[in-house]
């Protein structure tokens, strides 16, 4: 499997971790070998309740034999997707309360953007840098990492770029701003969380003139920061949500969501103002709506900060210089990108699956399912320490 994966499949990058999967339950994911992996990934955020989660499966199981894909996005009312956008817009704070569902984060990220200069007429979009936002040639234009797109350019025009925490930016957001991305907490560049009511300064200038505030949930959302959405951490509403993996529980899934007076735009002058054929699909809508009522519904998301401080208090060790991020979105922080590559593949030979992060390469990624019992993360957080005690060793060794 792992000689046609490399020959058939295309790669993202020229060393894949080349596991060869043979199935997955709860929080463990098992190779062909038989060898068990605890997952601190969880499919890097998308696997909120795990893997195999009993409600989601039953849900899966249930749409398939009733109907799959029957029309395009927003001709037919299909019950698991209009329950759904239902369910998030009575659990979103107002005026946020219509929702359009595409295929992935990426996917909202496009919608988002053009959304902004439908409502404003108005073309510039500002982004941060070290931003992620997708990968598309819309998600890469507010990307605010050079050296991933500069072999793409020409990419969208008019995109302009601040530093996340900067207060003294905010005065490039004015007239000519059709909206401002931003992720509620940095992902990319390294679990970066704002500071100094930063987000709600950002939100007082868009007000001031007339921009549309997009946030970026696609890592935070679903239950990963103990709200249901990173920004109810910060006090502040955007006027557009952008969401995407923790919702699919671990289906493919985005979607976006503002105001009726806003979102009613897409449908006319012109109509088909945003368009996808798969969206909303209903297999992927029962599976959204299975994950969203197991959040709701028990004490998942508030145990996300519980589970935290467990994290926080075991991985002491001279090798971690800090753990940035919240809830069940952490980041251990090394010295060096050297000692976070080697931490992590020794890690994963014992048995526990951990990742990196795009832009920061200090950064060990920690962001399992929000179903990781107590006994998982202390067994996992004694596999990281372990290695991390190998890495001194060999290091003082040498």
């Amino acid at each position: 499997m792992l000689k046609d994966f490399y020959k058939y499949q295309a790669q993202t990058s020229p060393y894949p971790l080349g596991m060869e999967v043979s199935h997955a339950k709860g929080s463990y994911i098992y190779d062909t070998n038989g060898k068990a992996y605890l997952d601190f990934v969880a499919g890097v955020s998308a696997c909120t309740l795990g893997h195999q989660h009993p409600r989601v499966r039953e849900a899966i199981v249930n749409q398939l034999d009733k109907y799959a894909h029957v029309m395009v996005y927003g001709e037919y009312a299909q019950d698991p997707a209009v329950e759904l956008c239902k369910l998030l817009a009575e659990n979103t704070p107002a005026p946020l309360d219509k929702v359009y569902l595409v295929n992935s984060g990426t996917e909202a990220t496009e919608g988002a953007l053009k959304l902004a200069r439908r409502v404003t007429g108005r073309s510039q979009l500002i982004s941060c840098h070290n931003a992620y936002h997708g990968n598309t040639m819309g998600s890469m234009s507010v990307m605010g990492f050079e050296e991933r797109k500069q072999i793409f350019r020409p990419l969208i025009p008019d995109v302009d770029f601040i530093t996340f925490n900067n207060e003294e930016d905010l005065l490039k957001i004015t007239e000519k701003t059709a909206g401002i991305i931003l992720e509620t907490i940095q992902g990319g560049a390294g679990f970066i969380q704002p500071q100094n009511d930063f987000l709600k300064k950002v939100r007082q200038r868009c007000d001031e003139v007339g921009a549309l505030l997009i946030l970026d949930e696609i890592q935070p959302g679903f239950g990963r920061t103990g709200k249901l959405f990173g920004f109810q951490n910060y006090d502040i509403v955007p006027d557009v949500v952008v969401m995407g993996k923790g919702m699919g529980g671990g289906m493919p899934v985005g979607a976006f969501m503002a105001k009726a007076e806003y979102m009613d735009l897409l449908s006319h002058d012109p109509k088909l103002g945003h368009i996808t054929t798969f969206g909303g699909h209903p297999v992927i809508a029962a599976a959204c709506l299975a994950t969203l009522k197991e959040l709701l519904e028990t004490d998942l998301m508030p145990q996300a900060l519980e589970k935290e401080q467990l994290i926080r208090k075991l991985l002491t060790h001279p090798l971690i210089t800090e753990i940035r991020g919240e809830g069940l979105m952490l980041a251990a922080m090394t010295e060096s990108p050297e000692i976070t590559n080697k931490v992590i593949f020794k890690c994963q030979d014992k048995g526990l699956i951990l990742f990196w992060l795009l832009f920061e390469g200090c950064a060990i990624r920690i962001t399992p399912p929000l179903t990781l019992s107590n006994q998982e993360i202390e067994e996992g957080c004694g596999i990281i320490l372990e290695a991390m005690n190998e890495v001194m060793e060999e290091s003082m060794n040498n």
